[in-house]
């Protein structure tokens, strides 16, 4: 070897021993900066035990750490002990004890998400929005959200008071509600305007799947050959099993992607496509959303939109696009962590967003100005995941074709005025008739039916609309 070369290569090992010997003390020091803030917990772990002004179990202590850290993440991050754990396995079967409402944490205090269908919450008055600011004459600034939801349950036929402020009432509301078994029928139908089904679906738990074939069957024995169209009611639907909204999507839908998850890394990126058969019939859909619309509902709305599988009607969504998985952890609890973000057929991520409808309607009870508010959004919640998108235009694209591969994963309000009982989408005939933006949906399927008479029996379909119709707007538009 010639002294040059000889050189070049020992200068060549130097440098790689030096940017080594760098690594190592990085990587030594980023260790050594991690077990220092863990003896800085041990430390403050100790001052509380020992002179904390009452004695607090060191178990509990931890699990506060636990949720401390989880939920200083995203607002749907969080630690569940084995009680809590238990409480929502319960829940996602579709039977549970408490009061009936979908809350989270905003300032220190409980806000109400939805309130859900045929419950004490909902029979009470409970309202998307509602501040929760006392529980038994307790305050809640103070409580974590999980303890606040604990007192919230109880035994079942026994009451609580709830001190409630709404945007718009000049003091706050004392609520008295019973608690009761939640039993959630989480789909129900029935005839709207002789001739157009109507299915509201108010939560995504193991019975909504079976729940939606039931519909369809009990609509078309009551409605038969006069059938024109289907209204999907996902009003106040604040989401639940991930794999549900797969499923009720794939029922109006032959082909393409659904949803996907992408995660940290490139390859927890999963899609999940439709199958083939439309359980509707190639008739059309118009889809009923607002603020209350969450996560898995959110999921099937923005399938359909990409699609043009159905017409979206109503406010702005929720803006939950998020998936969260659950993990075992000693002892029996579950770490609930937020592992990927979810993306409409299109592309579109709607976290912090909301899906916007095709052609908005507001409710349409007459109030005060004052008592005008803005409906809690994703967007509205301390430490809500930032849209990866940014502020790019949300229109809806073209879904592209279905060219991927499928893959099967099971992880998981514009202004609006307060007291209008409408969005709770009455389950009877007569309450239906206040409803506005029930009333425009099923006009609207009825005014595509009667543009269609005279085609063919597969005419009525609001993916392939004559070039005639006038009942559709761009996305965002006002109507």
């Amino acid at each position: 070897m010639s002294k040059k070369n000889y050189l070049k290569s020992a200068t060549a090992v130097v440098a790689l021993l030096v940017f080594s010997s760098m690594t190592v003390m990085a990587a030594s020091n980023s260790a050594s900066d991690t077990y220092k803030a863990l003896n800085l917990f041990g430390d403050v772990f100790e001052q509380v035990r020992a002179n904390y002004v009452e004695p607090v179990e060191d178990k509990k202590l931890i699990e506060y750490a636990l949720n401390g850290m989880l939920s200083s993440l995203d607002p749907h991050s969080g630690y569940m002990n084995e009680e809590e754990a238990k409480s929502m396995t319960i829940q996602n079967k579709g039977e549970f004890g408490g009061l009936g409402i979908e809350v989270t944490m905003e300032n220190g205090v409980v806000k109400v998400v939805s309130p859900i269908d045929d419950t004490p919450a909902a029979r009470a008055g409970i309202q998307s929005g509602d501040l929760i600011v006392e529980i038994d004459g307790k305050q809640v600034v103070g409580m974590t959200l999980t303890e606040s939801v604990d007192k919230m349950r109880g035994k079942v036929g026994s009451e609580i008071l709830l001190t409630v402020v709404r945007q718009g009432a000049k003091a706050p509301l004392k609520i008295k509600l019973v608690r009761d078994i939640i039993q959630i029928q989480s789909v129900k139908s029935r005839i709207e305007g002789g001739n157009v089904g109507y299915i509201r679906i108010t939560t995504f738990n193991a019975q909504t799947s079976p729940g939606l074939k039931k519909a369809f069957e009990d609509i078309k024995k009551q409605a038969g050959n006069k059938l024109v169209g289907y209204v999907i009611d996902l009003r106040n639907n604040p989401g639940g099993l991930l794999d549900q909204a797969i499923a009720v999507a794939d029922a109006f839908l032959d082909k393409g992607e659904i949803v996907s998850t992408r995660g940290r890394n490139a390859d927890d990126t999963r899609r999940d496509n439709a199958t083939s058969g439309d359980m509707a019939g190639s008739l059309p859909l118009a889809v009923l959303i607002n603020g209350g619309s969450a996560s898995a509902s959110e999921i099937v709305a923005g399938a359909l939109q990409d699609h043009k599988r159905a017409i979206i009607v109503g406010t702005q969504s929720f803006g939950k696009g998020s998936v969260q998985t659950l993990f075992n952890a000693p002892g029996g609890g579950m770490i609930r962590l937020t592992t990927a973000r979810y993306y409409t057929p299109s592309g579109r991520s709607i976290q912090a967003k909301g899906i916007t409808p095709d052609i908005t309607v507001e409710r349409a009870s007459v109030v005060a100005e004052k008592e005008v508010f803005s409906e809690v959004h994703e967007a509205d919640l301390k430490g809500a995941l930032a849209n990866p998108d940014g502020d790019k235009n949300e229109t809806p694209a073209q879904a592209p074709d279905d060219k991927k591969n499928s893959d099967t994963q099971k992880p998981d309000v514009k202004n609006a005025p307060p007291g209008d009982k409408s969005d709770k989408a009455a389950d009877t005939g007569d309450k239906s008739k206040t409803d506005y933006q029930l009333l425009r949906a099923v006009d609207l399927l009825q005014g595509i039916s009667l543009y269609n008479k005279g085609g063919s029996p597969g005419a009525n379909t609001a993916e392939e609309p004559d070039k005639d119709k006038t009942v559709t707007k761009p996305a965002g538009s006002n109507n």
